[in-house]
């Protein structure tokens, strides 16, 4: 049995193996499964990435799965093998739960300029370019500069963008007040940009509506019914309107895991799998396909969403029907149980559907949120450690993250490039005059370049 990706589905249907009799391998290109819905507490300082992953070798342990750190490239389904970059992998029964991707919808090339945020490296990097960008605002003289410097633009307003434009707005509200001299981190803008009509379009439109008041309190501004036509490493363009903004996040779409694309078997616009409803692969009933990989169509006609409740059941479910083939019994179909859906916007405030029909908003949606994220994630200390941070984080709004690694530079080189005429491409920075404190008297300050 090999079970390819480590993330919820993968994790859940390695747990439920343990008494199946089968041999079990996993393959992921990480060595830790890593809780994505709080991904964007990460890139925005609040959390750290040891509070939301967690060793895949030291999760399964108990379970006796073999955990190989590889990059699946594809499926050789008529000889069973799974294709590594390095090798490839027999297997008797194989459950694919590879998740997904950014897609920029063809404008590969923004992917430089425009963060996505699914991995652990994305929060990261993310958080790395955000506190930067204070940092050289900060050093900053020139008044157009320092405020693309401090323009912050989301691109989509489904739950990713809308989480990432809340925490945004608290950080430079409330987080960073008080820790530079030279800019007032209130002064950024925070800008969540949408080509719908409304924020959250897949919620019910009072949630939406309830979630962009709520961000419009905070500061962000929130643009509907936008087109984003470019990207490059000084803003964005949408239409005639130019927008210069040095950190650009991307929230406006994803796309299946190309892993898919070797099945052999048509794929819809996103790249997803349409799996029979017993989660299987049409003609190939020995491949399972689960999480943001599967398209799953439910007794309305509407898909299974691609959210963690819904991978977990899924991995459990394969498990179950590979267990019933074991034993020469027929497969059943996959229902989904829906818990609950929910964006947090800032502080203290979420909308969501439980169960759905059961609309929420504001501070019991927030609760609801915070009770099932915390029974999902991963071990006690992760719960204890999510559980210490968010209370310092409520309570102080600190951010007991905000560290920078990586490379300290410049977002790009044209800015080092205008300040001096003529001076080399990649050089360092001269020395400048720090602009004036908001609150003290306008005494020019030398900087170390």
């Amino acid at each position: 049995m090999v079970i390819l990706g480590g993330g919820f589905g993968g994790l859940y249907a390695a747990r439920y193996l343990r008494k199946a009799g089968v041999r079990v391998t996993m393959v992921d290109r990480h060595n830790h499964h890593l809780f994505q819905p709080l991904l964007y507490q990460v890139a925005t300082a609040t959390l750290s990435p040891s509070d939301i992953a967690a060793p895949l070798r030291a999760m399964l342990g108990r379970e006796q799965v073999q955990v190989l750190l590889a990059e699946v490239t594809g499926v050789d389904t008529a000889n069973k093998r799974v294709l590594l970059s390095d090798g490839e992998l027999a297997y008797d029964f194989l459950i694919i739960a590879t998740g997904a991707t950014h897609s920029y919808f063809g404008n590969d090339a923004w992917s430089q300029y425009a963060m996505g945020l699914k991995t652990v490296e994305d929060a990261v990097e993310i958080r790395r370019r955000v506190l930067l960008a204070f940092e050289w605002a900060e050093r900053e003289p020139d008044p157009e500069r320092r405020r693309a410097l401090l323009t912050f633009a989301i691109i989509g307003g489904g739950p990713t963008g809308v989480e990432l434009a809340g925490a945004l707005a608290e950080i430079s509200r409330r987080s960073l007040t008080g820790d530079f001299q030279n800019i007032d981190p209130r002064d950024a803008r925070v800008i969540l940009i949408e080509g719908m009509d409304r924020v959250l379009p897949t919620y019910p439109e009072n949630l939406s509506l309830d979630a962009r008041k709520v961000l419009e309190n905070l500061g962000v501004e929130v643009r509907t019914g936008t087109r984003v036509t470019n990207i490059d490493a000084t803003g964005l363009d949408m239409g005639a309107e130019r927008l210069a903004a040095r950190t650009v996040l991307w929230a406006a779409g994803v796309e299946a895991s190309p892993v898919a694309r070797s099945l052999g078997v048509a794929l819809d616009r996103a790249g997803r799998v349409p799996v029979t409803p017993e989660l299987t692969v049409p003609g190939h009933p020995h491949i399972f396909v689960v999480g943001d990989l599967a398209l799953v169509k439910q007794e309305d006609g509407s898909a299974v969403p691609g959210v963690a409740p819904a991978a977990m059941q899924e991995g459990k479910h394969a498990v179950l029907n590979l267990r019933r083939q074991l034993a020469g019994q027929p497969m059943k179909p996959f229902r989904y149980w829906d818990r609950g859906t929910y964006a947090v916007i800032g502080r203290g405030h979420a909308v969501g559907v439980a169960f759905r029909r059961v609309q929420q908003s504001g501070f019991v949606a927030w609760l609801a949120w915070l009770f099932i994220h915390i029974t999902f994630l991963v071990g006690f200390r992760s719960k204890l450690a999510v559980l210490l941070n968010w209370a310092y984080a409520y309570l102080t709004f600190g951010s007991s993250a905000r560290i920078i690694t990586g490379p300290v530079s410049r977002p790009d080189e044209r800015i080092a490039e205008q300040r001096l005429p003529g001076a080399a491409p990649g050089a360092s920075p001269p020395v400048v005059a720090a602009p004036p404190s908001s609150r003290d008297a306008a005494v020019p300050v030398r900087v170390p370049s």
